[in-house]
This record gives C-alpha cells, sequence and structure tokens, in this order.
C-alpha cells in the first residue's frame, strides 16, 4: 500500500444518521495501486449483498415484516433505497436474475472454503433461492421473469431472456461445489431455462438496461454461450434437446446481422411487418456504441478477438474521451494529471444518473462499464499471448491504437500494451471509489461517486477482470 496523498474520500453522497462512517482518507497514489491485491475485499464488499440463513436483509417495502425478509442465496442487486440514500429516488434491494448470475459465477470462481463433502453453502443457497424464484412464478409471468422480491416472489417487473441463459451458466460452473440435492435442483433448473429458452431466442425482449423492447445483441450472445455450454456439458441428467444445435447456428448468423458496417447495434427493432430485423433500423436513436456489445463478449459467446466488436470497443472509447459526443471531462483530468482511465458509461444518449425525477443528459461513467472494458482487453492480451497473432485489420486497427499497437507491434508487446490500457482503467475506478467501495456511478465531470452505493455488479466486474488479467500477465 502507498503513502497517503491527502485525497479525501471522493463521494458526493450526502451524511446521514442511517449510514454512519469513519473519517477516513484514500492512502493509494493514483495509477500506482496494486490492483490483485485489492480483490480479497472487493469479494467482502460484494459478499455482503448476498443474503443466507444468518445474514438476513430487510425489506424496505415492509419494515418490520419478517415474513418479508430476505432468503438465503438472495443477491441484492445493491443495499441502496430512498430513505437511506437521500437523493437518490432508487431502491435496489431486490433480485435481478442477471446480476444474481452474475455475482454467483464470482463466487463459484473464487476458491471458497467449502463444507463436508466440499460443497460451498452460498452456492447451494443460490440455487435455492432460484428455484424458489421460479416456483413462483404464474402466467403472464414467463422463465425470463427479471426481479424478484428479497423474499422471492415476483416483483412486478418486465420478461429479460439473458436472464435465464446467465443463470444457466453460473449453474454449471458451480455444479460441482453443490450438494447432491441441489445437484439435483440445479439440473431441474437448468432443464427448465433451456426448454424456456429454445421457445423464445428468436423473439424480442427487454434489454439488458431495462429500457427498450427488441432483437438484443447482448441477450442474443448470452444465450448462444448458454446452448454451447449445454452441448458441451457431461452433467449427468442435463438435456441436450435437438433444437439446441439449430438454435446455435441461428444466433451465431443473428448475432452478425446487428452489425451496421461500422460497429454493432445494441438493439434492432421489430419491423411489425414480418421483414426481418435490420441494423439500420434501432430501437431507438443515441443508444450507439452501447456498452452491452463488450459485455456481449465479457458475459456471452462473442470472441474478443471479434474485430467487428473491437471496432465497436473503439467508438466507446472515443465518444467519452476528449473531442466524442459524449465527453466527460473527469477523463481529461485523470489523463493529464495521473495517466489514468478512461471510465465509461453505457451509451452516448445515456439520461439515468440514479435519480430518475432529474435525469442528465449524456449520464455518467459506470464501475462496471469500465471494469468490463478492462477485462476486454485483458481477455484479448491472453488471447494474444497464447495464439501469437495479433488481430490487426482495417477493423480493429483504430482499437489497437488506442493503446500504441499496430501490425507491426510483436505479439508480446502487444499483450503488454494491451494489460497496461485495462490497468489504466482500473485504476481510474480505484482512484474515484469511496474508500474502496464502489457505487454504481461517477460522476462525469467531478469523478466523485453517484447514484446507488455499494453495487454488487460493480464488485463483481472488479472481479472477473481481475480473473481474466491474471491470464494476461
Amino acid at each position: 500500500m502507498s503513502q497517503p496523498n491527502s485525497k479525501p474520500a471522493r463521494t458526493n453522497r450526502p451524511t446521514g444518521p442511517s449510514r454512519t462512517r469513519a473519517n477516513l482518507q484514500i492512502s493509494f497514489s493514483p495509477g500506482a495501486v496494486d490492483l490483485p491485491a485489492l480483490v480479497p475485499i472487493m469479494y467482502t464488499f460484494m459478499f455482503r449483498n448476498i443474503a443466507s440463513d444468518g445474514f438476513v436483509f430487510s425489506d424496505p417495502q415492509s419494515p418490520g415484516d419478517i415474513s418479508r425478509n430476505s432468503k438465503p442465496g438472495c443477491v441484492i442487486a445493491a443495499p441502496s433505497f430512498p430513505a437511506d440514500t437521500p437523493g437518490i429516488d432508487e431502491d435496489y434491494v431486490f433480485n435481478w436474475v442477471r446480476d444474481g448470475a452474475i455475482t454467483a459465477m464470482e463466487v463459484a470462481k473464487a476458491d471458497m472454503p467449502t463444507r463436508p463433502g466440499g460443497t460451498v453453502q452460498t452456492l447451494n443457497d443460490y440455487v435455492q433461492f432460484a428455484a424458489l424464484c421460479q416456483s413462483g412464478i404464474q402466467p403472464p409471468l414467463t422463465k425470463g421473469h427479471a426481479c424478484f422480491n428479497i423474499a422471492g416472489d415476483p416483483r412486478p417487473w418486465t420478461e429479460q431472456n439473458d436472464g435465464p441463459a446467465l443463470q444457466t451458466i453460473t449453474i454449471l460452473a458451480a455444479y460441482d461445489q453443490l450438494d447432491p440435492g441441489t445437484q439435483k435442483q440445479a439440473v431441474d433448473l437448468v432443464n427448465s431455462n433451456v426448454a424456456y429458452l429454445l421457445g423464445v431466442y428468436q423473439g424480442t425482449t427487454t434489454n439488458l438496461w431495462e429500457e427498450h423492447s427488441g432483437y438484443s445483441f447482448f441477450a442474443r450472445s448470452a444465450q448462444l454461450r448458454c446452448f454451447e455450454e449445454i452441448q458441451a456439458s457431461a452433467i449427468v441428467g442435463i438435456d441436450k434437446p435437438t433444437g439446441l444445435r439449430p438454435a446455435v447456428k441461428w444466433l451465431r448468423q443473428a448475432l452478425a446481422d446487428h452489425w451496421d458496417g461500422s460497429k454493432y447495434v445494441s438493439l434492432l427493432a421489430d419491423p411489425g411487418d414480418g421483414a426481418q430485423p435490420s441494423p439500420q433500423n434501432p430501437v431507438v436513436s443515441g443508444y450507439d456504441p452501447n456498452i452491452d456489445i463488450v459485455q456481449a463478449a465479457v458475459y456471452g459467446a462473442v470472441a474478443v478477438t471479434d474485430t467487428k466488436l473491437l471496432a465497436t470497443a473503439a467508438q466507446l472509447r472515443s465518444q467519452w474521451e476528449e473531442g466524442g459526443i459524449a465527453f466527460y471531462p473527469i477523463n481529461k483530468t485523470d489523463k493529464e494529471a495521473f495517466g489514468i482511465g478512461p471510465l465509461f458509461g453505457r451509451y452516448p444518449g445515456d439520461v439515468y444518473d440514479g435519480d430518475t425525477a432529474h435525469p442528465v443528459l449524456g449520464g455518467h461513467p459506470w464501475a462496471l462499464s469500465t471494469c468490463n472494458v478492462a477485462e476486454l482487453h485483458y481477455r484479448l492480451a491472453a488471447e494474444i499471448k497464447s495464439s501469437g497473432k495479433v488481430p490487426v485489420d482495417d477493423l480493429s486497427a483504430p482499437f489497437f491504437a488506442q493503446s500504441g499497437v499496430d501490425a507491426s507491434t510483436t505479439p508480446a508487446a502487444a499483450a503488454a500494451a494491451l494489460a497496461a490500457t485495462g490497468d489504466a482503467m482500473v485504476q481510474a475506478v480505484i482512484y474515484h471509489s469511496d474508500n474502496l467501495e464502489l457505487s454504481e456511478q461517477f460522476d462525469g465531470t467531478t469523478g466523485f461517486e453517484r447514484s446507488v452505493h455499494n453495487l454488487t455488479w460493480s464488485y463483481a466486474a472488479y472481479l472477473s477482470a481481475m480473473r481474466a488479467r491474471a491470464e494476461a500477465v
């Protein structure tokens, strides 16, 4: 740990009796933090948002009603609700299927201490809570229902068909750490999810950001990875329906059809007349380039060596740097003062800042978005180290140029440069953290934390990025 640099904790959250904190100072020199050394801390912060039989959350909507308390295995999106976080009108004390799966994946990869028999109780709880949630689904809700109360019953919300795919991927990864009874539940859940997805993968869905419905690049990528992992699974009892193979082929082509000539388009509109959707007809303007394209590689089946993906990622970075259409001033400040960053947001027309009553045009950078882009760089570096090939072409050249790499760069030098680029991004996340705690967003001008505090996905994204980094350096 480096010596204190007298920087105050970087947060704009108002103080209040419900969130008493010690008066601490950040003791990390900007850009010089040992990033892997923070993994145990970030894991602990993430783990605070997972319920167990001895660690229970109260429902802010029903204070004092213990019947509404959390059930073991519930993963809350954040311990943040309006009464707890003044100035923020969002309640995140719910279990989102997507967030839960992404979080539980980090538990599965963490080499947790096991119980007798080699099982991890947190993962047993996760599967059992997922089964509880599914058991309460009744029409018109589907197995794509995205959000549940912490007691396990459905919250009025949308259907999002990336969720069952991500949940399935996580359960497959966690299977060997489950006890025998929970393994049976896991197989039943997986088979149920896959049967559902085979019936809906060609259709529209509410997207990752829960704002629009259409043909989603991210959902299709998650579904493709799910189907491919089911095909490869050797777990006894996992069904492999005949529809899997044609579904994989169809989804690969559908993903390719999101290319508009310069970037992958996040969400295609349904023409409504039986015609094929087109990347020239997105659901809404100002939505691209969208960070969920990078997330389709981090959490889905899109290869990090896909040069069309890299072309899209280059545009994402450019739009938030100086001269870009959604420029965050903090990125210029960080680069000039410390050589760190940039921070990434969601998409250029974003207006969500944690307070839906007072939208801010352009939005703000997100910790998870930045960690996801860093992970792309780490994973690409690892691929280049392994293959000895740098996938530079006319499409990907702008992406590699952002790390000082071109067609003449050796694979070893390219991999090192990409890893250094990823490090600079994660260093910015740490510098702007609140004593290492991560909120959902950072202010695009000041860099101070904003929106809901202690977002579970922010920690999971950091941990996932560090796992990728370990393969790259």
